[in-house]
């Protein structure tokens, strides 16, 4: 009798242990899929531009959004098609046209939005020629390229350059 006692109390003992050591486990375990919000700004346009990590359950959860550098699509290469400015086109306005090739040499589509940054008579600017571009390409697929192109004639009475040139493309992921 004494036997079957004391046998009845080690499997009640490794029960307790075995349920115990469980919830620790399962405890240590716990991970969650968590949205962070971030956000960048390119010029005088701010992007959001969220992600999903993995944490702890326990992790405290990011409610702020976190302002972070643009991100670059790696490995993005561009080719100049053609690259034109007129200062005067005889009729009071000057005009730009281009074509810029994007390339996306990655195995995954990515979603953003190029970036030109161009000098005009040795001042620097950045811009995205937002609503102007004929293909706006803000969406890359994956190992291909997407061609930009722009036309735009705009009235002199407002200033224009002398010059104007392509200084780089840069490519900014939006999600």
């Amino acid at each position: 009798m004494k036997a079957s006692k004391l046998y009845q109390l080690y499997i009640i003992i490794g029960i307790i242990f075995f349920i115990s050591c469980s919830s620790n486990k399962e405890e240590e375990e716990c991970m969650k899929t968590v949205t962070i919000p971030q956000f960048y700004t390119v010029g005088d346009h701010t992007y959001r531009y969220d992600v999903e990590q993995e944490v702890p359950c326990d992790a405290v959860l990011i409610t702020e959004p976190v302002n972070i550098e643009p991100p670059l699509l790696e490995g993005f290469t561009y080719e100049v098609l053609r690259f034109e400015y007129t200062s005067d086109t005889g009729n009071n306005t000057s005009r730009l046209e281009f074509e810029i090739k994007l390339n996306n040499p990655n195995n995954y589509s990515v979603q953003g939005i190029p970036y030109f940054t161009l000098s005009s008579d040795d001042v620097v600017y950045t811009t995205n020629y937002a609503n102007l571009l004929k293909v706006p390409c803000t969406t890359l697929n994956a190992n291909s390229s997407c061609t930009v192109t722009l036309d735009l004639e705009e009235n002199r009475a407002v200033g224009f350059p002398s010059s104007l040139e392509l200084v780089t493309v840069k490519y900014y992921l939006t999600e």
